[in-house]
Formats: C-alpha cells, sequence, structure tokens
C-alpha cells in the first residue's frame, strides 16, 4: 500500500472508529473496541475493502498511532481523538512536569485567555516534546507550541492519562497553567 493510500484509509478509520461508528454499522464496546471481523465486513458493506494485511500494516506503520489491536489481535479501535460517547478504560497517570501543546499562531491568544478546551472530544491533547507539538500545531497554519505546567495541575487534582500511543489526555487545561510560545 503506498503512502496517499495508507492517509485516505487511516482518515476513514479514524473517521468511523472516533467519530461515527454507526455510519459502518458499527458500534464501539467499552474501551471503544471492535471486532476485526466487523470492521473489515463493515468497510466491505461501504465499498472500501481492505484486507486484513492492509490493515496491519497501517496500524503498524502509522506515524500517529492513531490506532491498536487488543493484544489477540481480534480487536482495534483509536487510542484517542473520539467525538462520541465510549468509555476508553484509561487508566490515570502520572504526567512529566511539563506538557505541550501544539495549535496555530492564530489561536493562541484565545487559548492564553480561555485555557485548552476539549471541544467536541473527550480531553486536550498534549504531547511529551515540543517537537511533536510542533508537528501537531503546524496542521494549524503557523505552528505555536505552548507549555503546560503539569506538575502544578496534577498537584491541584487534575487528572492525567497516557494513551497507548503516548499522547498525554487531561479534561481541561485552565490558563493559569499555560505559558506561551
Amino acid at each position: 500500500m503506498d503512502a496517499s493510500s495508507r492517509v485516505r484509509l487511516s482518515k476513514f478509520l479514524a473517521l468511523h472508529l472516533r467519530h461515527d461508528p454507526a455510519g459502518l454499522g458499527l458500534e464501539l464496546e467499552p474501551g471503544g473496541w471492535v471486532t476485526v471481523e466487523a470492521l473489515l465486513a463493515a468497510c466491505a458493506r461501504k465499498q472500501r475493502p481492505i484486507s486484513r494485511a492492509q490493515l496491519e500494516e497501517l496500524v503498524r506503520t502509522s506515524d500517529k498511532q492513531r490506532f491498536a489491536f487488543d493484544a489477540t489481535k481480534t480487536k482495534i479501535r483509536a487510542n484517542q481523538g473520539h467525538t462520541v460517547a465510549v468509555d476508553l478504560q484509561l487508566v490515570p497517570a502520572a504526567p512529566p512536569p511539563v506538557l505541550y501543546h501544539g495549535t496555530g499562531e492564530r489561536s493562541v491568544a484565545a487559548i492564553l485567555r480561555e485555557g485548552l478546551l476539549k471541544m467536541r472530544r473527550h480531553h486536550v491533547h498534549l504531547s511529551a516534546d515540543a517537537t511533536t507539538a510542533h508537528r501537531v500545531g503546524a496542521r494549524h497554519g503557523r505552528p505555536a507550541v505552548l507549555k503546560v505546567d503539569a506538575a502544578a495541575m496534577a498537584a491541584a487534582g487534575f487528572v492525567f492519562y497516557r494513551a497507548e500511543n503516548g499522547v498525554w489526555l487531561v479534561e481541561h487545561v485552565p490558563p493559569d497553567y499555560l505559558r506561551g510560545p
């Protein structure tokens, strides 16, 4: 599968495993899981047939690690970023002292004023390093990287989670815990 086919497939699966499982006739199980068998059958019904080998290649080679198989490789899920109601069964984790959030420059003033809001998603997404946050921010125009005082937030009782792909998740980040670029 070439790079552009992988990108198209990744976007198609992200749409349905994060935002619109019903569009494929799927229902997410606790943890956000669906059986691989059901996913492949649903894709075929929607005229987007993919093989198990293609699915495994996508999961293995994805630089963003959006998807994961369970230990038996019989189920698959999106790691985070859902807008549909689903219990992802995340376990609280102690964050590093500083986390980062990448955004477009045009959003910085509003974020510093209002904080980071999850919007339609379940959580705000944070990165463990500034390089990753910069790459994320570049998807939104000219990139800006904000520092998050995760140590102070954790001390204040905010609960953090670490997704399987290393993305840090929190309900929201008030402006007092943010430092601009």
